[in-house]
């Protein structure tokens, strides 16, 4: 049975983003936990494990870090070793780009995820090919989480015109934000603190949207927000009427309201 491997950089809940037209000759992953010890003074226990003196507190594990370097290919070189796209495989992720690009393209999207400050998603996908031809559906080596881009570094290539040469530095970013935590009394009179977990927000909502074909004011409150209700706050800041919610024109601009 073959491998393919596939390695994907997306932005902005993937509505945008490619797979690296060369697979990196190897891919570093840092994976540390972060134990903090201390001197326990006195007696210890009966047991080796129980004594005082130094003991070490586990803790979360630190933020993984991706490193790995390799080059965006020009289009007037045919290379052999560009990764070939498999049907069956991107099927699944049909929002991201498979094909070739200029390699000033690639340059320009990773600057431009940048300067928002907003993570991208990082997929490196592993899939084993059957005898039959099909693919494995999931692997066990396969990493997905969002990243920030901690470093990027380019240079053209002298000995072949047209090709940049790169390497980047990932590292894993982990949402967070205030909550409202509601309190409530038990059965038995305590206080207890109800958290519900939160979906995390990877989309950037743009200040504007233009209706296309089939478009009305659920639909992009699904789209941007995941969430149907958030149509009437989309009606009330356009002004608009609810005998024209029907007939929205191709073309219209919408403010959209923030998160």
């Amino acid at each position: 049975m073959e491998d393919h491997y596939f390695i994907y950089l997306s932005f902005n809940n993937q509505a945008e983003g490619w797979r690296l037209p060369v697979n990196p000759e190897s891919i570093e992953i840092s994976e540390e936990g972060q134990g903090k010890t201390y001197n326990i003074v006195g007696k210890g226990g009966g047991t080796e494990e129980t004594r005082a003196g130094e003991i070490n507190v586990i803790q979360s594990p630190k933020l993984r870090t991706v490193s790995f370097s390799s080059f965006f290919p020009s289009k007037s070189h045919n290379y052999p070793f560009i990764v070939q796209g498999i049907r069956e495989f991107n099927k699944d992720y049909q929002y991201l780009s498979d094909g070739i690009h200029s390699p000033m393209k690639y340059v320009r999207d990773i600057r431009k995820w940048m300067e928002t400050k907003h993570p991208i998603r990082f997929m490196y996908i592993v899939r084993r090919k059957r005898e039959d031809g099909t693919l494995d559906k999931e692997g066990d080596r396969d990493l997905n989480f969002p990243a920030s881009i901690e470093k990027f570094e380019w240079k053209e290539v002298a000995g072949s015109p047209g090709d940049i040469e790169y390497s980047l530095s990932l590292k894993e970013y982990v949402f967070y934000s205030a909550r409202n935590i509601p309190i409530v009394v038990d059965a038995n009179g305590e206080t207890a603190l109800i958290q519900k977990p939160e979906r995390p927000k990877e989309r950037v909502i743009p200040e504007t949207y233009a209706l296309v074909k089939d478009d009305w004011l659920i639909k992009v409150a699904l789209k941007f927000y995941n969430d149907s209700s958030r149509a009437r706050d989309i009606q009330k800041l356009n002004r608009i009427r609810n005998s024209k919610l029907r007939y929205l024109p191709i073309g219209m601009v919408l403010k959209l309201p923030p998160k």
